[in-house]
């Protein structure tokens, strides 16, 4: 595979920074002139990614230096951006920002996949230390490309032009963007960061019309002509090898259940593009709107906002009667962080009760801390996710906790990250575990395939 589309990296001098609205905005900007545009997302976040991929038309995808081997991010690289006319990656936190040095953080993707650097300047009340701050950035690592700068939250004309003609002295690099201080350049937050897509276009009045004016206000702000002729600039990249998108008929003839609603709606693109391409049938169900499960050989619910939906998931009693018949014939299943929260007994919500599926004997309440951290352990007995010993890694990100009212076995064991308790993560019984880890397939190789070969065997046994 080899993807050569020009490609460029919008990369914050901080996190709220504003760079995920100005990359909304830019991506659809480049849209509106016909262009294939392929996003992707440094780190493993799941609500810029939905953005991006409403968008534009095309998956977002998850770039993470931390949990992917570099081989695996220019295969992931390569294979999505294949047929696009340019793509853009968003950055994470700061430009700098890691889980140990250079590892995990934006620059090191921008100097993996060469590609050059917009670094956007949250310009609040400063001018002339906007140079200083540039010039510091570009000084700190040379490896890193920067091609040009934009200045956000700008008060006025006479601020931008002072901040331009410093950073142009002294940094030697082009302003080539102003974006005015807007309030219609927020975009709704809550407690985990910005409103999923999904959500804010079912209950937040108004949703698509701010897309719409934050795409007026970027387009107006930045040179796109500049952005683009930097994103023709990029290096050639060497020909990847295929490795994790082969085609096999592992999962032929098989159907896995998708949870997809408004409810559900964390997943990455490539855990069921690799479903698919093993052969099985990915068929999406909703807990929210469907009476029943779907004729399924097994089940994925991925992580969402079920609090949020409590009560629609609670009175879909119908729904819940059948994920619980299907445990009761040990149909593989597999949850991850909403969907764990999701088949407890119940959620208690800031005062508001709810029934959940109750396969898990357990109360979901909000936490006191929101968790955000890389998980890696191993597989302490053998469960849909794999056979005991095998390594896992991946990430947590909730703001709940789950008080467990019975004894539960659990299938992970953590040397780093919180998992459910002291480090013990995936609840397991029969043939579904739950956890609230999230797995990539290009960091835990063992999904989706491992989760295959349980549905074969369970159907081999029915």
């Amino acid at each position: 595979m080899n993807a050569n589309c020009p490609r460029i990296l919008l990369a914050g001098d901080r996190s709220s920074s504003g760079k995920t609205t100005i990359v909304a905005g830019l991506l659809s900007a480049l849209r509106n002139r016909d262009l294939e545009v392929q996003p992707f997302k440094v780190a493993m976040d799941y609500i810029d990614p939905s953005y991006h991929t409403w968008i534009t038309g095309r998956s977002c995808r998850n770039l993470d230096g931390y949990l992917m081997r570099p081989a695996a991010i220019r295969e992931v690289y390569a294979h999505a951006a294949e047929g696009a006319d340019i793509s853009v990656i968003e950055g994470v936190r700061g430009l700098y920002e890691g889980y140990d040095g250079d590892l995990g953080s934006t620059a090191q993707i921008a100097k993996m996949l060469k590609t050059p650097v917009i670094f956007v300047v949250d310009a609040r009340s400063i001018t002339r230390s906007c140079a200083a701050l540039v010039k510091g950035y570009m000084d700190f690592d040379p490896d890193v490309q920067f091609k040009g700068v934009i200045l956000n939250k700008v008060g006025s004309e006479r601020h931008a032009e002072k901040a331009r003609a410093e950073i142009e002295r002294y940094a030697g690099i082009k302003v080539v963007g102003v974006i005015r201080r807007d309030d219609d350049m927020h975009l709704a937050m809550r407690h985990l960061g910005l409103v999923p897509v999904l959500e804010g276009k079912t209950r937040h009045e108004g949703f698509e019309e701010r897309l719409v004016r934050i795409r007026e206000i970027v387009n107006e702000g930045l040179d796109l002509d500049s952005i683009l002729e930097i994103a023709r600039e990029a290096e050639p990249l060497m020909e990847v090898s295929e490795d994790l998108y082969r085609k096999s008929d592992l999962g032929r003839g098989v159907r896995i259940g998708v949870a997809m609603d408004e409810a559900f709606n964390f997943y990455y693109r490539d855990n069921l593009e690799l479903m698919e391409l093993s052969g099985a049938k990915v068929v999406p169900f909703s807990p929210v709107h469907d009476p029943c499960l779907p004729k399924v050989d097994g089940i994925y619910i991925g992580g969402g906002y079920p609090e949020l939906y409590a009560r629609e998931l609670s009175q879909n009693e119908r729904m819940r009667r059948s994920l619980e018949k299907a445990h009761e014939r040990d149909l593989p299943i597999y949850a991850e962080c909403g969907g764990l929260m999701y088949l407890a007994r119940e959620i208690d919500w800031d005062g508001e009760r709810q029934e959940m599926v109750g396969l898990i004997p357990g109360r979901v309440r909000r936490g006191c801390v929101r968790v955000v951290s890389y998980v890696h352990g191993s597989l302490a007995r053998a469960c849909p996710l794999g056979p005991a010993g095998e390594p896992i890694m991946g990430h947590e990100f909730h703001h709940s906790e789950i008080l467990m009212d019975g004894k539960v076995d659990y299938a992970i064991r953590l040397v780093r990250g919180t998992g459910i308790k002291e480090g013990w993560d995936g609840v397991a019984e029969g043939n579904m575990v739950a956890s609230y880890s999230h797995i990539h397939s290009a960091s835990f190789r063992g999904f989706p395939s491992n989760f295959i070969k349980a549905t074969r065997k369970y159907l081999s046994e029915a």
